[in-house]
């Protein structure tokens, strides 16, 4: 495995799954043993449901299997980090083995260099977030940027837009709307901006 497998969004969670264990002084082997139970399962289909459902199974169940109460916080920390950043990925048990396998890598890079910035990666929570996080951080956009984007929906003057094939947005186009027809695509132009870079408003401009 190479860190090209990983999509740059991916090498972010990766990142922010192990620095957050690590503040939180989870120890990796326990990690290590939830990787294993994926790893038997990953080529199965609801690979990563299972896992969440395992991870889940271990916080029930923590004082009882685990060698201390430590044990149990360590459990708790895992499925916590998981949840928080791998949720949209649960239908892939493949991709979350990779992560995975990084975020066990980078624990004891963390560990033994004893230096964690800000965490920053995305949380998505869907399939779809993770499309639309991903096309955004790969491009930088700027207002007054020309783009082509796709009428999905028109209802009065308010008309949808789709970019990049994944960024839906709903504008008001109160010329314009009479004259566009689903499915056509179009020139937009980007007039306002999100505070973390992403598009917040285009208007039509063919």
């Amino acid at each position: 495995m190479t860190v090209a497998s990983l999509t740059e969004m991916q090498w972010q969670i990766a990142h922010a799954i192990a620095q957050t264990l690590v503040q939180d002084n989870t120890d990796v082997n326990e990690l290590g043993k939830a990787i294993a139970y994926l790893r038997t399962y990953s080529h199965q289909d609801k690979a990563g449901t299972r896992f969440f459902d395992y991870l889940k199974a271990l916080v029930r169940n923590g004082k009882q299997i685990g060698h201390s109460q430590k044990t149990a916080e360590y459990y708790n920390n895992i499925d916590k980090a998981c949840t928080k950043y791998l949720k949209a990925y649960q239908n892939d048990g493949a991709i979350l083995l990779q992560i995975l396998g990084w975020v066990s890598r980078l624990m004891r890079y963390y560990k033994n260099s004893g230096t964690i910035g800000e965490i920053t990666a995305p949380v998505v929570e869907s399939a779809r977030q993770v499309e639309i996080a991903e096309a955004i951080s790969n491009r930088n956009f700027a207002v007054g940027d020309i783009m082509e984007a796709t009428v999905t929906a028109i209802k009065g003057n308010k008309v949808t837009y789709q970019i990049l094939g994944t960024i839906k947005l709903t504008e008001k186009e109160p010329k314009k709307a009479n004259s566009l027809s689903e499915g056509q695509t179009v020139k937009v132009e980007i007039v306002e901006l999100k505070e973390d870079g992403s598009i917040k408003k285009v208007k039509c401009v063919d």
